[in-house]
C-alpha cells in the first residue's frame, strides 16, 4: 500500500532510513518559470566527493542538495513523494512524486 510524504521531516526520515540523499537537476526555463527535475540518491555514487568513479557514476546532470532547498523546489512544484508502505524492517527505497491535488484526489 502506497503513503503519501508531503513534510520534509516524513520525507527526510523515510529517505535517510535507506541511506538516501536529495538530488536536483536544472531545467530549461520554461515561460520564466523555474522548474528542477527532482530525485533521491540511494547510490554511493553520487556521494562520492573526488569524482573519481568516471562512467559509472549516474546522472551526472543531478548535483546533491540540501534538504531545504530540494524541499523548496518540491513545494514550488506542488509535489508530494509517494512511497511503499513499508512492512516492518523493510528498507526497500521505492518512490515517485505525484502532484499535491492528484494525491488529494486518490486519498
Amino acid at each position: 500500500m502506497a503513503k503519501v510524504l508531503s513534510e520534509l521531516q516524513d520525507i527526510r526520515a523515510w529517505t535517510e532510513a535507506r541511506g538516501g540523499n536529495p538530488i536536483m537537476a536544472d531545467m530549461p526555463d520554461t515561460g520564466g518559470r523555474e522548474q528542477h527535475l527532482l530525485g533521491l540518491t540511494f547510490d554511493q555514487h553520487m556521494l562520492n566527493a573526488d569524482s573519481n568513479e568516471g562512467p559509472d557514476r549516474p546522472g551526472s546532470h543531478f548535483d546533491l542538495v540540501d534538504w531545504d532547498t530540494w524541499y523548496a523546489a518540491l513545494k514550488a512544484q506542488d509535489l508530494v513523494l509517494v512511497v511503499d508502505d513499508d512492512l516492518e524492517g523493510d528498507t526497500y527505497a521505492d518512490y515517485r512524486f505525484m502532484s499535491r491535488g492528484e494525491a488529494e484526489d486518490s486519498a
